[in-house]
């Protein structure tokens, strides 16, 4: 092995070191760090660049190559053979290693907070080198009652706290399991996770409150009159509008996009993939949907771009929802448009209905057809693709949908299709055309 295999560089795991690629007279070969590592089956030095200069953001592309290319430390790096693991990988270090190799997950942005409550009680308790196996029912069980004593703090209007719930603290010890089991998956760790989390189905309390027409209405006649900020009112109002009109949940929403790249749009069949192109689906499973003819004119005259243009409307919604009397507390999150579309759909065709229209015509909305919509029941990938085509496709949930929007529109005349940026004003006869359609069919 070449003399210069042997030196440590800058940082090193196991066969891999990362240094500065010099050249013969010691100047910079690239103005990036480099891994590199010794292929024995070539019989030379190899590297890959880490595209920075940045030591911290170089050895993170470290860790990654070294666990994409290797079995942890259940390899030896000179042999190249299975050896025994000893005891004493420490937890950070799992987690860390966990968090490197997920990093283009969707879902990282969950994960990452989630992980951080345990690093900062490891903080908290002093022992940096705590191993996995001593991470057991007992640890977890001190953790849940010092994590329980940290405040949530909202920044949303003013700063306040509120209690941390008991799912959001098993969610920690849910992403800790995982971290570990993947540790002792990959031979670095000796045990998988030595304790059990609860599942949060056994810890949360579902939200009861749902919204009503009327309380729609409210809402949108609240973005035409209360809202003073001309951005908070016209993403606020846009995201009711996607919300109603997919059923989609409120981080699916803020990402819908006209964007031909991100092929979400198919504006020839009103069709909208939640889940855009590049986006791998996870638990939380993003559907294809067609939407109510009302948003399609909306997603048509708006630019090309996302819909919802600030990276959030949660201040704005929490404004509304004081200002409007909603429940707190969980009850009335964004999620609540999402939950209280379902309801409307399952309330339709049955003595509970909506609209007059719909108790008299008992036309219900098909069980499936609503799982589907929700993401509750994914068809696959090829199927979601053909099935989204098909003018049968949630045609039960479409037409309620749009019928939801049409008494809203009853009650709050140009909810959907009122000009607010000036971008719409072609909508208004297109509405009326359509409208005129509809009475004649």
């Amino acid at each position: 092995m070449p003399r210069r295999a042997k030196a440590k560089g800058v940082y090193q795991r196991g066969a891999f070191w990362l240094d500065w690629d010099r050249k013969a007279d010691g100047s910079l070969r690239s103005p990036f760090l480099a891994i590199f590592w010794y292929d024995a089956e070539r019989g030379r030095l190899r590297s890959a660049t880490t595209r920075s200069d940045d030591v911290a953001t170089a050895r993170a592309a470290l860790d990654r190559h070294y666990l994409e290319n290797t079995e942890g430390a259940a390899i030896c790096p000179t042999c190249g053979q299975r050896r025994h693991v000893a005891q004493g990988f420490p937890v950070l270090r799992a987690i860390t290693d966990y968090l490197s190799s997920r990093a283009d997950l969707p879902s990282i942005g969950a994960v990452r907070p989630r992980l951080s409550h345990v690093v900062r009680y490891v903080a908290h308790l002093g022992t940096p080198e705590l191993p996995c196996e001593k991470v057991d029912e007992a640890w977890i069980a001190r953790f849940r009652i010092w994590l329980a004593a940290q405040p949530v703090t909202l920044t949303s209007g003013a700063e306040r706290e509120k209690p941390r719930s008991l799912s959001s603290i098993e969610n920690s010890v849910l992403q800790l399991a995982a971290a570990i089991n993947a540790a002792e998956k990959r031979g670095d760790a000796q045990r998988p996770a030595q304790f059990k989390p609860i599942p949060t189905t056994q810890l949360n309390r579902s939200p009861q409150h749902r919204l009503s027409i009327d309380d729609f209405a409210a809402a949108f006649r609240y973005c035409f009159e209360k809202t003073h900020r001309k951005n908070e009112r016209v993403d606020l109002r846009r995201f009711l509008m996607a919300s109603i009109s997919t059923g989609g949940r409120p981080d699916a929403v803020h990402e819908i996009s006209t964007d031909p790249k991100r092929r979400q749009w198919n504006t020839d069949r009103g069709v909208l993939a939640l889940n855009y192109e590049g986006r791998r689906q996870t638990r939380k499973y993003r559907a294809t949907v067609r939407v109510p003819w009302q948003f399609k004119l909306r997603l048509e005259a708006a630019p090309v771009g996302f819909f919802i243009t600030s990276s959030s409307v949660r201040s704005a919604w929490e404004t509304m929802r004081k200002e409007l009397g909603w429940p707190e507390d969980g009850e009335a999150g964004m999620k609540i448009v999402r939950r209280s579309i379902a309801q409307l759909l399952r309330d339709a065709g049955t003595p509970r209905a909506w609209s007059a229209v719909w108790r008299d015509s008992a036309r219900k909305v098909d069980g499936e057809e609503i799982e589907m919509l929700l993401g509750h029941r994914p068809l696959g990938s090829v199927t979601d693709i053909y099935a989204a085509f098909d003018p049968d496709y949630l045609a039960g949930a479409l037409a309620a949908i749009e019928a939801i929007i049409d008494e809203i529109e009853a009650r709050v005349p140009g909810a959907f299709h009122r000009s607010d940026t000036g971008e719409e004003s072609n909508i208004v006869p297109l509405v009326a055309a359509k409208r005129a359609a509809n009475s004649l069919s």
